[in-house]
């Protein structure tokens, strides 16, 4: 048996012993001081004594070392040194063959060796309950020691440290939004106040919380439904709700590649942007992943990746000479449904075709082509344009070379006469008699000596055409010669229409007097009568 044990048994044997001994129970041995504590490893000097009126024998028992360092007949001084643990001293006397026996409790006191806050999840999920443990290593007396759990600075709760080696002490809390990046930790409190010494304490290293929310809906993703191979869609993903939203993590992925995303926050939301572009037909799949804390949020939308070429249109020959036939075609792919212009209602189907008669007036006439194909549910429309050219003989008509222009000289003017034809005709423009140019197309000041007739003649490699175009220029004479008869003829009009209005007249005014004498007549004869006819 080990020393301190066995010193601990004998001990608790004398203690025994002292209850069952008979008499005043030690009522004459006396120890001091009655109680006492010390830290542990410290020393303490306790007084043994007994009223005696002769040499009495003192002993005092006790687990730890101790030695007489001063002495009388009826009483000892005992140091005790290195004191490690909590025991009860006696102190045994004999006097006049009878032992009597005191005792006193001696209680060691230590700071705890270690304190600790059991390490925090990574994240926590808001609103839900967080069980903290505070590890506390050593430490006495575990009457007088506590563990607080600490927020900041901020006190949250207090237990008393319990048995065991380490001592864990349970805390539950409920973080907050606000306690995310709050440091947490756990304090030791040794109260001896009531002991006659103070309160000693000490805290844990801090460790941090990180608190989220991630909402229970599916993060919203913008996606077409259906793509052309090769080409490039942008991509949106959103998230609403998220808690620190700076903090979440987005992926899109397109079937088993992973898509460059630009990833911007906005208070609690989130926005993922990408180009999406595929080469392969078929169903594919895109995944949007929102993943914050220790949970995510999925959404998936298939695209469906289809190649749909543009109709082939076709014109047979593209360039063909005035009163000839052309052959408009247009094909598509097999499934998909071509329309083309100007033709009359006919199945649907990949091909359609017309025929024309062609004329100068389908000059840089345009056929189009509309395809259309069924994909995933939709409708995608291709279409093709092609360019007829007819070739014909030069034209002048009076629509773009009017043959007469009278204009004042001095005035400025624009003489336009263009020549119509494919290829486009050579135009020339000579008065007859001197062959003096035609100023055509230039904004200038008219003169009388660019009067005259002009014979204009459009040439091109299909043929010839002429026509006369009269130039009139008024100036000085010219105008008397012009108003003056203008001046004449509406004066003779004028006199004739008042002689008109006054002949007019004059006959309205004979008719209505000629109707009042007739008038007169026929009651003049009526009154004859009446007087004529007897009663």
């Amino acid at each position: 048996m080990a020393p301190g044990a066995a010193g601990a048994a004998r001990l608790a044997l004398l203690a025994l012993l002292w209850t069952l001994l008979p008499g005043p129970g030690g009522a004459g041995t006396s120890i001091h001081p009655s109680e006492a504590i010390i830290p542990r490893g410290g020393s303490l000097r306790v007084n043994c004594s007994i009223s005696c009126d002769q040499k009495a024998i003192l002993s005092l028992e006790a687990e730890s070392a101790k030695k007489v360092v001063d002495r009388r007949n009826n009483w000892k001084v005992f140091e005790l040194s290195d004191v490690q643990e909590d025991h009860m001293l006696l102190c045994i006397s004999m006097c006049h063959s009878e032992v009597t026996m005191a005792s006193m409790d001696l209680t060691v006191y230590w700071f705890p060796e270690h304190v600790e806050l059991a390490p925090l999840p990574l994240w926590q999920p808001v609103g839900e309950e967080l069980n903290l443990s505070c590890l506390v290593s050593g430490g006495a007396p575990r009457a007088h020691l506590s563990v607080v759990l600490l927020r900041g600075e901020e006190e949250l709760g207090r237990q008393p440290v319990g048995k065991g080696e380490p001592a864990e002490v349970m805390f539950t809390v409920q973080p907050r939004r606000e306690d995310h990046g709050t440091n947490f930790s756990c304090r030791w409190e040794l109260d001896l106040r009531s002991q006659g010494l103070e309160l000693f304490q000490n805290t844990s290293a801090p460790r941090k919380l990180q608190t989220y929310v991630l909402p229970s809906t599916d993060p919203h993703l913008e996606v077409p439904r259906i793509v052309e191979v090769g080409s490039r869609w942008p991509v949106k993903c959103t998230l609403d709700g998220l808690f620190p939203a700076s903090d979440a993590k987005v992926y899109l992925v397109l079937g088993d590649q992973k898509l460059e995303s630009n990833i911007t926050y906005d208070g609690d939301s989130v926005l993922a942007k990408a180009w999406m572009e595929e080469n392969e037909e078929g169903t594919h799949s895109l995944k949007c992943s929102v993943s914050l804390g220790e949970n995510s949020r999925r959404t998936q939308e298939n695209v469906t990746v289809y190649s749909f070429p543009l109709p082939t249109l076709t014109l047979s020959p593209p360039e063909v000479s005035e009163w000839t036939t052309v052959t408009v075609e247009c094909v598509t792919r097999d499934g998909a449904v071509v329309k083309l212009n100007g033709t009359s209602a006919v199945p649907p189907g990949p091909r359609a075709q017309l025929k024309l008669n062609a004329s100068a007036s389908d000059h840089r006439s345009n056929f189009s082509c509309s395809a259309a194909l069924e994909i995933a549910g939709q409708v995608v429309h291709k279409h093709q344009t092609r360019e007829l050219h007819v070739l014909y003989g030069p034209r002048l008509d009076q629509r773009d070379c009017p043959g007469n222009w009278t204009w004042q000289e001095g005035s400025e003017q624009t003489l336009k006469c263009e020549a119509q034809g494919n290829p486009i005709p050579k135009l020339n423009c000579s008065r007859k008699g001197d062959g003096a140019s035609l100023p055509i197309g230039d904004l200038r000041p008219v003169r009388r000596e660019v009067a005259g007739t002009y014979l204009c003649r459009a040439t091109s490699a299909r043929g010839r055409v002429t026509r006369e175009v009269v130039l009139n220029v008024l100036h000085g004479q010219n105008i008397l010669d012009i108003v003056i008869p203008v001046v004449a003829v509406t004066l003779i009009l004028g006199a004739l229409g008042t002689a008109g209005y006054v002949y007019n007249y004059q006959r309205k005014i004979q008719k209505y007097e000629l109707q009042k004498a007739r008038k007169a007549q026929e009651e003049a004869a009526l009154k004859l009568n009446a007087q004529s006819t007897p009663p």
